[in-house]
């Protein structure tokens, strides 16, 4: 279910904890969505109950990864995220950390992938801050977005 309301947003993350249900976060651009993100969205969700996803608005990609980027817009890059099964939510955010979406859920578990591991991450204080944890997910060896763009340039150029 895609929730762009925050409102709406905390109300039911409430009503999740209430229920006693364990909830998981990740986040991410989630441009051109492939094998490997599908991975870590299974790994993500086998965590717990409820698995949350944070999506980077257009901007927000625009000002972490360049201009030419996103490729998808975000309303397909969000339909196309709600069809996996692993997630349950789907959450547009503007800002370049997930931190806001962060202290509206509160989730137990907050998801990055291994390549954050040995990099700060601005949010982990605040999810320890209220008892919840940070766990790194193996990710898919040789898969990104970003070498599937620069495979495609390489096909129109030859």
């Amino acid at each position: 279910m895609i929730i762009e309301n925050r409102e709406k947003l905390k109300e039911i993350a409430e009503k999740l904890r209430k229920e006693g249900k364990k909830i998981v976060f990740t986040n991410g651009c989630f441009d051109i969505l492939h094998y490997g993100h599908a991975e870590c969205l299974k790994k993500a969700k086998m965590l717990g109950d409820v698995l949350i996803v944070g999506i980077n608005t257009d901007d927000s990609v625009r000002r972490i990864k360049g201009k030419e980027r996103p490729i998808n817009k975000l309303e397909h890059r969000m339909k196309v995220l709600d069809a996996i099964r692993y997630v349950d939510y789907v959450v547009p955010f503007n800002e370049n950390t997930p931190e806001n979406l962060i202290r509206i859920i509160k989730p137990d578990v907050h998801v990055k992938g291994s390549d954050y591991k040995n990099k700060p991450i601005p949010e982990r204080k605040i999810v320890e801050s209220y008892g919840g944890k940070v766990v790194f997910v193996d990710l898919v060896e040789g898969i990104s977005t970003t070498k599937i763009i620069e495979k495609i340039r390489k096909l129109r150029i030859s």
